[in-house]
C-alpha cells in the first residue's frame, strides 16, 4: 500500500496541535510508567493494591470534575482552557521532580499529585476533543482521529521506553522533569494555532447544562452503546497496572524490559492507526468495532497466561492494534453524531467512561491479584471483556449493523 499524507495533516492548525500532542504525550506516558515503577520500588515488594491506588487517585477527580468540564468546554473558549490545563499538568510534573530530588517523595504524595493532574485532565479532555472538529472539516474527521490515535500511541511507545532508560541511567526524578518540559510543545502549538471559532450557543456552567449532555447521550443509542462497550472492555481487560509485577516477578526482566512491555500495546496501535489513516471509506464500522474489542479481550487472556517475554510482547502488540481500531471508530461515530454546541458535554461524559474503565479496572485488578494472583486477575479480565461485549450487543443489536458511511456523507454535504 502506497502511503500518502493523511488528509487531517494537510490542515495547518491540526498539524501544529498533532505535533505538540505527540511530544507531550510521550512525556506523560513516560511519567505514568515511572510512577508505577516508583511505587513498586517504594513498597519494597509486590503490592498490587498499592499500584491499584493510582487508578483510584485518577478516576475520582475525573468522575467529579468531568460533569463540570463539559459545560466549561461548551461555554468558554476551548483554546484558552487548554492553556490553563497544560500549564497545570506541567507544574504537577515539576513538583514530582522536586519531591523526588529532595528525597521527600512518598506513595501518598504521588496519589495526591496524581489526583491534581487528573483534575486538570477532566477539563483538558473535553476542550481538546471538542476543538478538533472546529479546526478539521467533517469529511476529514476519521483521518484526524486516526492521527490522534497515532500521536497517543507513538507517545506511548516512546514514553515508556524512555522511562526505563532514563530511570536506569539518570534517575527517577528526570522522568518527571522531562515530562514537565514536554508540555511546552502543546502550549507553543496553541500559540501557533491562533483563535479558534466555535458554536456561539453557550450552555452555561451549571448542573442543568451537564445533565443536557447525559440526556443527549441516552437519546442516541449508537453513542451510548459504544461508550458502554468502551467502559466494559477497559474495566475488565486492564493489564497495565500489573505490568511492573509481571515484568519483575513473572517475566524476570528489569527496567529496560519493563519499558518495552509498557510500549508494546502502543506499537500495535500505531501500526493499526497508520493503516486506517490511509483508508478513504471505512465500511462496516459496527462489526469491525465489535470484532476489535473481542480480539482485545482474547489477547489479554493470552498475556495473562504466558511466562515468555516474546509471547507477552506479541499479545500486547495485538491488544494495542485492536484497541486502536475500536478507538478510531468510536470517536468518529460520536463526533459525527453530536452537534458542536453540546460536543464538550458529550466528550466529558465519554471521558468518564473511557477514563473510568481503566482506572476502576486498576483497582479491580489490584483486588483480584491480591486474592488470586496477578495472572488470574489478567486472565479473568480478558474473559470478562468478551462476555460484557456479548451482553451489550444483545441489548443494542443496531451496533452490530452500523455502517456510518451514509451519515458521513450527510454531514459532509451539510458542511
Amino acid at each position: 500500500m502506497k502511503l500518502s499524507i493523511p488528509p487531517a495533516l494537510r490542515h495547518k492548525r491540526y498539524l501544529y496541535l498533532w505535533l505538540g500532542l505527540l511530544i507531550s504525550i510521550a512525556g506523560s506516558q513516560m511519567q505514568i510508567s515511572a510512577l508505577f515503577w516508583h511505587i513498586r520500588i517504594l513498597t519494597g515488594n509486590p503490592q498490587p493494591l498499592a499500584l491499584g491506588g493510582i487508578g483510584l487517585a485518577r478516576i475520582l477527580p475525573i468522575i467529579f470534575f468531568s460533569f463540570l468540564g463539559g459545560p466549561v468546554a461548551d461555554t468558554l473558549n476551548r483554546r484558552r482552557i487548554l492553556f490553563v490545563t497544560q500549564t497545570a499538568m506541567a507544574l504537577v510534573a515539576l513538583v514530582l521532580a522536586f519531591l523526588t530530588y529532595s528525597g521527600s517523595i512518598s506513595i501518598w504524595s504521588i496519589y495526591v499529585l496524581t489526583a491534581v493532574q487528573a483534575t486538570a485532565i477532566a477539563f483538558d479532555g473535553p476542550a481538546r476533543q471538542a476543538m478538533i472538529p472546529n479546526i478539521v472539516p467533517a469529511k476529514d474527521l476519521p483521518s484526524a482521529f486516526s492521527m490522534s490515535s497515532i500521536a497517543q500511541n507513538a507517545g506511548s511507545i516512546i514514553g515508556p521506553a524512555l522511562s526505563g532508560i532514563v530511570i536506569a541511567n539518570l534517575g527517577q526524578g528526570y522522568t518527571y522533569l522531562f515530562n514537565a518540559i514536554s508540555f511546552l510543545a502543546v502550549i507553543f502549538a496553541l500559540i501557533l494555532i491562533g483563535p479558534v471559532l466555535q458554536d456561539a450557543k453557550k450552555s452555561g456552567v451549571h448542573l442543568s447544562a451537564a445533565m443536557d449532555g447525559i440526556r443527549f447521550i441516552f437519546s442516541k443509542p449508537i453513542i451510548l452503546s459504544t461508550m458502554l462497550t468502551d467502559f466494559v472492555a477497559t474495566f475488565f481487560a486492564s493489564a497495565n497496572t500489573m505490568m511492573p509485577i509481571v515484568a519483575k516477578d513473572i517475566l524476570k526482566v528489569g527496567e529496560i524490559g519493563y519499558g518495552w512491555l509498557s510500549s508494546a500495546q502502543a506499537i500495535g496501535s500505531v501500526a493499526a492507526g497508520v493503516v486506517i489513516s490511509q483508508v478513504q471509506n471505512l465500511r462496516k464500522q459496527g462489526p469491525t468495532f465489535l470484532l476489535a474489542v473481542v480480539i482485545f479481550g482474547a489477547t489479554t487472556v493470552l498475556f495473562g497466561a504466558t511466562t515468555d517475554f516474546s509471547v507477552a510482547m506479541m499479545a500486547l502488540i495485538l491488544m494495542g492494534s485492536a484497541d486502536a481500531v475500536s478507538t478510531i471508530i468510536r470517536n468518529t461515530i460520536r463526533q459525527l453524531n453530536t452537534p458542536d454546541h453540546i460536543r464538550g458535554r458529550m466528550t466529558a461524559i465519554n471521558q468518564i467512561f473511557f477514563q473510568g474503565g481503566p482506572q476502576l479496572g486498576e483497582v479491580e485488578s489490584g483486588i483480584i491479584a491480591s486474592l488470586f494472583g496477578v495472572p488470574a486477575a489478567i486472565i479473568s479480565g480478558g474473559i470478562g471483556c468478551i462476555v460484557g461485549v456479548g451482553i451489550i450487543v444483545m441489548k443494542w443489536p443496531q451496533l452490530r449493523a452500523y455502517d456510518g458511511d451514509e451519515h458521513l456523507r450527510q454531514v459532509t454535504q451539510m458542511n
